[in-house]
């Protein structure tokens, strides 16, 4: 995909949504972390369903930990791999305590160090959280960097670097949520809905797909 297609597809897609934002659901900082790190290989909607039992009750490190473990996977057990992340978020509330007056770090290296949290996790909550310019490539993104010709990699991160050098700079905010959304809703895994898709003109893929 060349600069100007690139720049129309970005600008499409804003027009369609000026201020997307992510599914998952939260009102604070942790909120956002504790739902990333739940969310991995699960939809949003399913960590929804259980964040919306557990923030009234617990949602903060220290509220987390009064839990303890078992207390916790009670109210996570409907999410896929519970017992791990259950492990990692509470290991995640005891740094966030002992090494950060339990708050959220605001650097890459503090939100990595911590467990169960990856590169994507924090690209989420530096983007999100903190409105930093990161690019989390998920399964989505990943798709739609390479059947779009966008931002061709055989690696998630080599999509990101890709997305970080070819975004225009004035959609680089918002980008990462009008790729996930494009690929969730539009560009999707089996079967592209090309014929539904506000920005086909601009995509490389070939052959487009026709209406059903």
């Amino acid at each position: 995909m060349k600069p100007p297609a690139i720049a129309a597809f970005f600008a499409t897609l804003k027009a369609a949504n000026p201020q997307p934002v992510t599914e998952l659901e939260y009102t604070s900082v942790f909120e956002l972390l504790t739902a990333v790190l739940l969310s991995a290989q699960a939809t949003d909607v399913g960590v929804n369903k259980a964040t919306r039992k557990l923030f009234p009750v617990a949602n903060t490190p220290q509220k987390i930990l009064a839990l303890g473990l078992d207390g916790l996977e009670s109210y996570i057990k409907t999410i896929g791999l519970y017992r791990s992340k259950a492990k990692h978020l509470m290991q995640t509330c005891r740094m966030l305590v002992d090494q950060h007056g339990g708050q959220v770090p605001r650097s890459r290296e503090a939100l990595e160090a911590l467990p169960g949290v990856g590169r994507k996790t924090a690209n989420v909550v530096l983007n999100s959280a903190f409105g930093e310019p990161t690019m989390a490539v998920d399964t989505h993104i990943f798709r739609v960097g390479n059947r779009t010709g966008l931002a061709p990699g055989k690696t998630p991160y080599e999509v990101e670097m890709q997305l970080l050098k070819r975004v225009p700079a004035e959609y680089l905010i918002d980008a990462h949520h009008w790729l996930i959304l494009h690929g969730r809703y539009v560009c999707q895994a089996r079967k592209p809905q090309c014929w539904l898709c506000g920005v086909a003109a601009y995509c490389d893929f070939k052959p487009k797909t026709a209406a059903p």
